[in-house]
């Protein structure tokens, strides 16, 4: 009997390692997961704060350059002008950026759910020959 048993207990022993080494690889692709949606969120978050800076600013040279625009002097225009289009650029361009990093979004874990997935499939259909 213990010969029977110990035949046993060297493929339950198999069986416990694979399935930790696969739970191993699973949480790490579930870290690398969360890591990739960290940046995403964080790139969205930088993105915002220059785009509402540069919203700013353009509001305070748009406001300078009409003022200066009522003076009697044309050359005062240049340099609130050159500014305030500078930052309207950025706004565009930070609003652009923006609407592409948050339309890209993606599937919290959309890695970690399709290996499980497949891992399913292989379970229900077993072991091929």
């Amino acid at each position: 009997m213990t010969q029977t048993a110990g035949g046993v207990s060297g493929p339950v022993r198999r069986l416990g390692a694979s399935l930790l080494a696969l739970g191993r690889i699973r949480l790490e692709l579930l870290a690398i997961e969360v890591q990739e949606e960290k940046e995403r969120v964080t790139s969205l978050l930088l993105w915002s704060v220059v785009t509402a800076m540069g919203v700013g600013f353009a509001a305070l040279f748009v406001a300078f350059f009409v003022t200066v625009a009522l003076w009697d002097t044309p050359h005062r225009l240049v340099a609130p002008g050159v500014a305030a289009a500078l930052f309207i650029g950025l706004v565009a361009l930070g609003a652009l950026r923006m609407r592409r990093i948050a339309a890209e979004g993606s599937m919290l874990f959309r890695s970690s759910v399709e290996e499980l997935l497949q891992d399913s499939a292989l379970l229900r259909r077993g072991p091929t020959p």
